[in-house]
């Protein structure tokens, strides 16, 4: 669906890698759907893990659907989430791994911040289909979020929380007919660097997710 999306997807993001990792220009994602898929139920009987990915790209509309079922703000007024988030920490950030570069998913502005240009899929997971695939995300804690809990109710919460948003990108999958499975099988050591997370950011799982093969 969306082909003219899907064109305007590839262009911006083209674009922004062809300008330089100078160029920090975020990408505007549109409004997410918020009425569209199926029922709950039906998505529940449908979630299930693939890794037989087509490489062919989502439309930016699409990528827009599927960040904010993971973790996007459903309370304005209060800047809360779709994923439950432990004292509302919110120390899970959303990486976006792309054949064009990595981003950041900003929920407040509903936009994606090129962290870096080129291709970085290859150290996001161990197995062959990440390389190919059009989308590896990567869920990073930031440990300085939680300041105020010691350090083994930091890895249990920031586990849990990251667990949520896993499950919402599968449940979105499922009632959108994309195929999809989170991985614990990431070289977390090259992942950060290429990342350039920070002593205090942690990688704690990635998911992959485009159009079955």
């Amino acid at each position: 669906m969306g082909h003219p999306l899907r064109a305007a997807a590839i262009l911006i993001l083209a674009g922004i890698c062809s300008a330089g990792a100078q160029d920090l220009t975020p990408v505007q994602l549109p409004p997410p759907q918020k009425e569209i898929g199926k029922p709950l139920m039906q998505a529940f009987a449908l979630r299930h893990s693939s890794r037989d990915f087509d490489p062919k790209p989502l439309p930016l509309q699409d990528l827009s659907n599927l960040l904010w079922a993971a973790d996007g703000i459903n309370r304005a007024e209060s800047g809360k989430r779709t994923a439950p988030s432990a004292m509302n920490w919110q120390e899970t950030d959303v990486f976006v791994v792309l054949a064009e570069g990595a981003y950041l998913y900003d929920p407040k502005t509903n936009s994606l911040k090129q962290v870096i240009a080129g291709d970085v899929r290859r150290f996001t997971g161990s197995q062959d289909f990440v390389k190919a695939a059009p989308i590896n995300l990567v869920y990073v804690v930031d440990y300085a979020r939680m300041a105020k809990a010691n350090d083994e109710d930091r890895k249990l919460y920031s586990a849990a929380d990251v667990g949520f948003i896993a499950e919402n990108v599968y449940l979105y999958c499922a009632s959108q007919g994309l195929a999809v499975v989170v991985r614990g099988s990431v070289d977390r050591l090259k992942l950060s660097e290429a990342l350039k997370l920070g002593t205090d950011q942690k990688v704690i799982l990635a998911q992959t997710v485009g159009y079955p093969k």
